[in-house]
């Protein structure tokens, strides 16, 4: 059995993943010894003096740890103890007869290029369908997102596949509430709270556009555009908290209009991407030097 190490966004997690599921559709977290009494794997890493947190879910285990180590120095020999822990029969969750009702989440915090923003990022799937609210009166169709909003300190709201990515206004600081927002989140899943109704999203124009429905119909430039877009672009903005949708392109102008959404959209790096990422990238893959990108507002 062999461990493979995964740095994730956030700094201060990495995950340890296995060849096979460990859990059987269970998550846990644990943030000491004694909340770790069903997890013998996770008692004996609490025993190292740099672990603040323990995660277990699908193949992997994830852990948090305390700013008095870097992950470079020890991760080799934590791989080294749990596959030790593991071949030589170690349990890392014992089997409850009676397991609660109550789902169990995790969530953490990964930073993202707009300091403005935050990406919490949730061990289950959310939703199938990007979506962006600016105001709580947008937010009909997210219980979560309209509770959110009742946080003075939130300003918009993404939620895409597996995180909700939430910008703040600049009068507190992440370290004032980056916790109350990551246990409200974590206790709204968890008590069986909705998420995104998919049912109630709004199909506007502008919407049907951006989910490139109409893809048959638009031009061969277009259309290359959207493909190199999808393959190259979205998963890179998608790790830094955001999304990034086609909306256009003027053959006349040679300008690709793109929408930007979550932490990309008002980021202040998010300019220098669009110059010297995206525009470079579209003008080598097209074969077309006279390409001009241009963000409009999500």
């Amino acid at each position: 059995m062999k461990i493979t190490i995964k740095e994730t966004q956030n700094p201060t997690i990495i995950k340890f993943e296995f060849p096979d599921f460990i859990t059987q559709n269970e998550n846990f977290e644990f943030k000491n010894i004694d909340e770790a009494k069903n997890s013998p794997l996770a008692q004996q890493l609490f025993y190292l003096p740099f672990v603040k947190t323990v995660y277990i879910s699908g193949n992997f285990i994830a852990i948090e740890r305390f700013s008095i180590v870097e992950w470079s120095d020890v991760q080799d020999a934590v791989t080294e103890q749990i596959e030790s822990f593991v071949n030589n029969g170690g349990v890392i969750v014992l089997q409850t007869e009676n397991p609660t009702r109550k789902q169990a989440i995790t969530v953490y915090g990964e930073t993202t290029p707009n300091p403005a923003s935050l990406k919490f990022v949730v061990n289950k799937a959310l939703t199938k369908t990007a979506v962006e609210f600016k105001n709580i009166d947008e937010a009909k169709a997210s219980p979560l997102a309209q509770e959110l909003f009742k946080f003075h300190f939130v300003k918009e709201i993404f939620i895409t596949e597996n995180y909700i990515s939430v910008t703040k206004y600049e009068s507190t600081s992440w370290d004032e509430i980056t916790l109350e927002l990551r246990t409200f989140i974590k206790q709204f899943i968890e008590n069986g709270g909705t998420v995104l109704d998919e049912t109630m999203i709004v199909n506007d124009e502008k919407q049907e556009k951006q989910q490139i429905k109409n893809f048959d119909n638009l031009d061969t430039t277009s259309q290359q555009i959207i493909n190199i877009l999808e393959e190259y672009v979205k998963p890179a903005v998608a790790a830094d908290g955001g999304n990034i949708l086609f909306d256009s392109y003027d053959e006349t102008e040679k300008r690709v209009k793109v929408v930007l959404q979550g932490s990309c959209n008002g980021c202040p790096s998010s300019t220098f991407t669009l110059k010297n990422g995206i525009e470079n990238m579209l003008k080598d893959m097209l074969n077309d030097k006279d390409i001009v990108v241009e963000a409009i507002n999500g």
